[in-house]
């Protein structure tokens, strides 16, 4: 069975991590046309709050410009013509508008002011959905730290078991991660500008009409729309495009950490953690495979490179480019869905967690005590002397490889240790025992709002 292309453009086949999500709705074709028609009917209102337009004028365009009443296929087929969409809906809207308001749309402005508007409106919704999941994975996240705060669990740096750690703190530190991209994303969201500078960003047009000061208009326009007031047009001067890149590509590789820590620790032969619902195999009906975590892992790698497009566009020429500004649009819808998806899986995925403490328990025992020679080491320089105690230590650990015997045990069996009343063998050994400050540096991390 065929269907039409048009009704399953967008679907998001080959983009199971941003499926179905609050911001796939928010980015898709429909959303921004929406936002492309709030862009121009808020244009006519800002006219007509400076005397600019008829009062009927804006009201009459705000009716006309209702996302249902045009044609998203076939504006994008006629944008091949002038290179964007805003041609061919001004078209549509004026005709829509009628005869006595349709001159009143789209006045002053040129295209890229209309378009610039509608990606800052669609950033800014969509932003609002991805602070929204950011919010329910800080919470769970330090739901789980405080849990466990006092957890032990291997440390492993470079692959390898390195000193004891918590997974208290592991969740702390993944929990400051996501308030890093909170704070990031917000501080975007807030400064978020409207565009309006006419041709050749001068505002020459809007003073043909009739305006005494061009300058109070984009302040008016942004007030319609609920963005900031730009200092100034900004056709070529594209910080707020970067900076959506910038705080995009940080939250993708912020949630990315957490991922990429559950994958390991979720494998067979780890299990020290499991996704709460894992996905199926097509052809191993045994597995429960990380999913989240793996859309979410994918979308970090893919962000950086769609932000590495958006600054590349930054070196835009004349007063108005040709292709750097063309660039932008779909890597930058790309980016917002994107980060958009791995912020609902990153909820899902931090509300749905599940921790085996027992298994990170055993697995603090791997390598028969060694995990503590960090510690034996500081404890049995001042006893041994710092030579002596580095020898010892080093033949023990290659003794309880070859002999498959504890660390501990081995130590008890030195003359030079064995009837030593300052030593606690049992206490100096146990992995439980060195976690050194990772406790209160859950508490201080968990006090972060």
């Amino acid at each position: 069975m065929t269907h039409p292309a048009s009704s399953t453009a967008g679907a998001g086949l080959l983009g199971p991590g941003w499926a179905g999500s609050a911001a796939a709705a928010a980015t898709s074709d429909h959303a921004f046309l929406a936002a492309l028609l709030d862009a121009e009917a808020a244009l006519t209102r800002a006219q007509a709050a400076l005397g600019l337009a008829p009062r009927q004028a804006a009201e009459a365009v705000t009716r006309a410009a209702a996302a249902d009443r045009f044609d998203a296929a076939a504006l994008a087929e006629r944008a091949r013509a002038g290179g964007n969409p805003v041609i061919p809906l001004v078209a549509d809207l004026t005709q829509a508008a009628g005869p006595e308001h349709g001159p009143y749309v789209h006045r002053g402005a040129t295209s890229q002011d209309i378009l610039d508007t509608a990606l800052m409106l669609m950033a800014a919704r969509t932003l609002d959905v991805i602070l929204a999941d950011l919010a329910r994975t800080e919470a769970a996240l330090a739901r789980l730290a405080a849990a466990h705060r006092d957890t032990v669990m291997p440390g492993r740096t470079l692959t390898q078991h390195a000193v004891p750690t918590t997974f208290g703190l592991k969740a702390a530190g993944w929990r400051s991660l996501v308030l890093d991209a909170r704070d990031r994303v917000e501080r975007v969201r807030r400064s978020l500008p409207a565009q309006l500078g006419g041709a050749a960003g001068t505002l020459a047009a809007f003073s043909a009409y009739g305006t005494q000061d061009a300058t109070a208009l984009p302040e008016a326009y942004a007030r319609e729309l609920g963005l900031a007031a730009p200092l100034l047009p900004w056709h070529t001067l594209r910080t707020p495009v970067a900076d959506l890149a910038g705080c995009l590509a940080f939250t993708a590789g912020a949630l990315g950490r957490t991922a990429v820590d559950v994958l390991t620790l979720a494998r067979t032969e780890i299990a020290e953690l499991a996704e709460g619902s894992g996905g199926g195999s097509s052809a191993m009906p045994h597995k429960a495979n990380p999913v989240r975590a793996t859309l979410i892992a994918a979308a970090a790698r893919r962000a950086p490179q769609l932000a590495a497009t958006l600054y590349a566009s930054m070196p835009a020429e004349d007063e108005r480019p040709a292709g750097a500004w063309h660039a932008e649009w779909e890597p930058l819808r790309d980016l917002l869905r994107l980060v958009g998806g791995a912020a609902r899986d990153a909820a899902e995925l931090a509300e749905g967690l599940r921790v085996d403490a027992d298994a990170m328990r055993a697995h603090l025992d791997l390598t028969h005590g060694l995990i503590v020679s960090e510690r034996l080491s500081a404890e049995l320089a001042p006893l041994l002397g710092r030579a002596r105690a580095t020898q010892l230590l080093t033949d023990l650990a290659r003794r309880s490889h070859r002999e498959g015997r504890s660390l501990g045990e081995l130590l008890a069996e030195q003359p030079e240790l064995a009837d030593r009343d300052d030593v606690d063998l049992a206490e100096l050994t146990d992995p439980a025992r060195y976690t050194g400050s990772a406790g209160p540096l859950t508490d201080r991390a968990l006090e972060r709002r």
